[in-house]
């Protein structure tokens, strides 16, 4: 029985995702922070019945939870630092929203990055840094949420935007562009168009993404993905041939050249956009959910 559960987790895609990601417990944990443990404890059994608003990461869980299926399974993870007891407010909330979450772990205080790779998951979504840096370290797409009061996502369709360098790609480019400038940077990549890019921390989740959605008909997909990166012609080229010889379709794929992403971002309506640079990811929050991911020379 534990081997074939094993061995059918691993034909999943899993998404574990913190609770304050998955929930706004912003006055939770503000309670925390000025009072303490104890405080907090109490405040959550107190409001045990009251239901918790929708976070940053909901719609995104939401939208994934609606297309799974045996033949495409999808599995969120709930991965929380709060004990059993005080996590009994958070699970009335999945219950009454209606969230097929099943499988959770509770620390009680204790870092959760080590349980990314005991539940095999895909992506790590938290509101947890240093969670979200050590899972990076470790192998894994991870992500810090950040909150956003506006969404501009798409009322029915799974919509997620991606930045280039250091998020789908490695960040060899980044580094030329950082240490030598653009004109280094350009000449390169001019010379390594038809070079494929090394793998960044999020190529694996967006390929489990593209086989989910390639089980459906291009038209009318009820997955949608974008690339929004800050690269312009000629550097597009390399890009362009990477994702050919990866086998992986972008849907949407934007060569600013600078330009800011957050109207870009908002007019592809993402459920969620993810990107190494703090600037990037500050513009595109004032429109989507957004995940910074902490990866690259532009976070050492």
């Amino acid at each position: 029985m534990a081997d074939s559960v094993a061995a059918d987790a691993k034909n999943k895609l899993v998404i574990a995702i913190s609770s304050r990601a998955l929930f706004d417990l912003d006055e939770s944990h503000q309670i925390f922070k000025e009072h303490g443990v104890e405080a907090y404890a109490k405040h959550q059994e107190k409001n045990e019945e009251v239901i918790l608003q929708p976070g940053v990461g909901f719609t995104l869980v939401k939208k994934l939870l609606n297309l799974n299926t045996k033949q495409n399974p999808i599995d969120v993870i709930l991965l929380s630092r709060n004990s059993a007891d005080t996590g009994l407010r958070i699970f009335n909330s999945i219950e009454h929203y209606g969230l097929n979450i099943s499988r959770a772990a509770f620390t009680r205080g204790e870092s959760t990055h080590s349980l990314v790779g005991a539940f095999e998951a895909d992506l790590f979504l938290s509101s947890n840094y240093q969670d979200v840096q050590k899972a990076l370290e470790s192998g894994f797409a991870a992500a810090s949420i950040v909150g956003s009061g506006s969404n501009h996502s798409h009322k029915t369709q799974l919509r997620i935007a991606f930045d280039g360098d250091a998020v789908i790609f490695s960040d060899e480019a980044e580094k030329i562009y950082q240490e030598k400038g653009i004109e280094a940077f350009e000449e390169n990549e001019k010379k390594s168009a038809n070079v494929e890019l090394k793998a960044g921390p999020f190529k694996c989740f967006l390929k489990s993404l593209h086989k989910i959605q390639s089980a459906f008909p291009v038209e009318n997909n009820p997955i949608r993905t974008a690339l929004v990166t800050a690269r312009s012609a000629p550097s597009h080229k390399r890009v362009i041939h990477t994702m050919r010889k990866w086998g992986i379709r972008i849907d949407e794929s934007f060569f600013l050249g600078g330009l800011d992403k957050g109207i870009f971002l908002k007019e592809f309506s993402a459920d969620i956009f993810f990107d190494d640079q703090h600037l990037h990811c500050k513009s595109a929050s004032q429109y989507v959910p957004t995940g910074h991911v902490p990866s690259g020379i532009s976070n050492e």
